[in-house]
């Protein structure tokens, strides 16, 4: 038989699934929804940005600092634009700082890492950042790896024996 507080029970079990699969949804997502949260601009330009997306991880020793705000193309140098939202408490970054675009694990998502160097002068808000490392595409590099292997060894192994050299069996 069906009670009223074995529907309530259920009902609230399911209630409270449903609100931890919004959380873990929205954790997942890297949403920040903006409690106050402050953050500064910076910029940094690379030749190709490979698989990062808006949203992507800034980390510095693996460590969340910010997140990729916006990616754009120079319509002039061709490049590839990334617009940083660095949080506020870590304002205080060397100016020689380092930008690369790496991926967690083989497969991960794609972040920004930032390696700060040693000068005294600090990047500003809406600097940009001068040192710079573009994404590696791995299936490029696996190409590249398979289909060169072979060409250098080929070209030795192309002499025939009848190339006109005497052998010990000739007469």
């Amino acid at each position: 038989m069906r009670g009223p507080r074995l529907e309530f029970a259920v009902g609230a079990f399911l209630l409270l699934a449903l609100a931890s699969l919004l959380v873990l949804a929205i954790a997942s997502t890297n949403v920040r929804l903006g409690f106050g949260d402050a953050t500064y601009p910076l910029t940094a330009r690379f030749s190709s940005v490979g698989q990062l997306r808006v949203a992507a991880p800034v980390k510095i020793g693996g460590v969340v600092v910010g997140q990729v705000e916006k990616i754009e193309l120079d319509p002039v140098k061709f490049d590839s634009v990334v617009t940083l939202a660095i949080d506020a408490r870590y304002q205080d970054l060397p100016a020689d700082t380092a930008a690369g675009i790496f991926t967690s694990g083989l497969l991960g998502e794609s972040y920004v890492g930032l390696t700060p160097g040693g000068d005294v002068e600090t990047l500003k808000p809406g600097d940009e950042i001068a040192l710079t490392q573009s994404a590696v595409d791995l299936i490029q590099l696996v190409g590249k790896y398979m289909f060169s292997g072979g060409g250098a060894q080929a070209a030795p192994a192309a002499e025939s024996p009848d190339s006109g050299s005497p052998t010990e069996d000739t007469p």
